[in-house]
C-alpha cells in the first residue's frame, strides 16, 4: 500500500519550512515610539531645558542616594575562595556544594551561614539565569560534571519569566514560551514525557507549559506532512525541493529531523517493551526471595 499525502497534507508543505528555522511561534514585539517634539516657540533665555534638566537628574541622584545593599559575609568569602563560581558570571552549581564546601573549609563557615549564603545565591536572577539557560552543573573549581535536571530548568525559566514579566509593560509570554520549547528539545524527552516530569498544581504555569507542548505538536505534524508529501512524490530530496521551490538546505534538515525522530520513537517502544517482559521476572524471583525467607 502506498503512503501518500493529503491534498491538505500536500498544501501544508510549502509552510514547513517557515517553521524548521524556528522553534517557537514568531514573537510580537513592541515598539515604543518617542514623542516627537512641537513647532512651537523655543524657549526664552534657555529657562525650559535647564527646568527638565533637573527633573530628568532627581531620579538619578535618588538612585545614587541609595544604600548599596549589603552582601552576606559568607557570600563574600565565597567569591574570593572561588571567583570563578561566584565571581562575575554564575554557573549552576554541583548537586553536594554544600557538603563540599563544609568538608573543605571547615574552620572557614558556620553551616547556618553557609546555608542562608547559598541559597541567597541559588534564588538570584543572575543564577537562575544560568540554570535556565541549560547550562551543565559545575564543581567548586568550574569544572562541568552533570547536566540540570528538565524540572530544574522549567522551574528557572518559569521564575526568571515571572520576575522580568513583573517589571515590563510588554507581555512576555511569547519569549517564555519559546524558552520552554527549547527546553523540551533540549531534555530528550518527549513532549508527553517532558509536560509530565515538570507539571505543577499552579495553573498559569501550566497553562504556559500547554501552549508550548501544542505549538511543538503543530511543528511536528507539519514535518511529518512535509516527509508523507516526499515519499510518495517518489523524487530526490534536491527535486522535491526544487517542485514546490522551497531551500534544498531546508528540506535535507526537516526530513534528517524527522527520521531521527521515527528512529527514537521505535527505540523508545522497544525499551518500554523490554521493560515490561522484565518486570514479570522479576516480580517472581521477589516472590520466590519472600517464600524462601518465610
Amino acid at each position: 500500500m502506498t503512503d501518500t499525502a493529503t491534498p491538505q497534507e500536500i498544501q501544508e508543505v510549502r509552510e514547513v519550512t517557515e517553521d524548521t528555522g524556528n522553534t517557537a511561534p514568531q514573537q510580537q514585539q513592541q515598539q515604543q515610539r518617542r514623542p516627537r517634539g512641537g513647532k512651537g516657540r523655543a524657549p526664552r533665555n534657555g529657562q525650559q531645558r535647564p527646568q527638565q534638566d533637573a527633573k530628568q537628574a532627581q531620579p538619578q541622584q535618588q538612585q545614587q542616594q541609595r544604600p548599596a545593599r549589603k552582601v552576606h559575609p559568607a557570600l563574600e568569602k565565597l567569591f574570593t575562595l572561588y571567583p570563578k563560581m561566584f565571581g562575575a558570571h554564575f554557573l549552576p552549581l554541583k548537586l553536594g556544594v554544600y557538603q563540599d564546601l563544609l568538608a573543605q573549609h571547615p574552620d572557614e563557615f558556620k553551616k547556618e551561614d553557609l546555608k542562608v549564603a547559598l541559597g541567597l545565591h541559588a534564588r538570584s536572577t543572575r543564577y537562575l539565569e544560568a540554570v535556565a539557560a541549560g547550562h551543565q552543573r559545575h564543581d567548586l573549581q568550574g569544572v562541568p560534571v552533570e547536566p540540570v535536571a528538565p524540572e530544574h530548568v522549567h522551574h528557572a525559566i518559569l521564575e526568571v519569566f515571572k520576575r522580568r514579566q513583573a517589571r515590563s509593560n510588554e507581555d512576555l509570554r511569547p519569549h517564555v514560551v519559546t524558552r520552554i520549547i527549547a527546553a523540551i528539545e533540549a531534555s530528550g524527552l518527549g513532549r508527553d514525557a517532558y509536560a509530565e516530569r515538570v507539571r505543577t498544581q499552579d495553573e498559569t504555569n501550566n497553562a504556559l507549559l500547554d501552549e508550548a507542548v501544542a505549538e511543538l505538536g503543530r511543528q511536528a505534524a507539519k514535518r511529518e506532512a512535509l516527509f508523507r508529501a516526499f515519499t510518495a512524490s517518489g523524487r530526490s530530496e534536491a527535486e522535491f525541493a526544487e517542485m514546490y521551490g522551497m531551500d534544498p538546505v531546508e528540506v535535507a534538515r526537516t526530513l534528517e529531523r524527522v527520521r531521527r525522530d521515527q528512529a527514537a520513537a521505535e527505540a523508545a517502544a522497544v525499551a518500554a517493551a523490554a521493560a515490561a517482559a522484565a518486570a514479570p521476572a522479576s516480580e517472581e524471583a521477589g516472590a520466590g526471595g519472600d517464600a524462601a525467607a518465610s
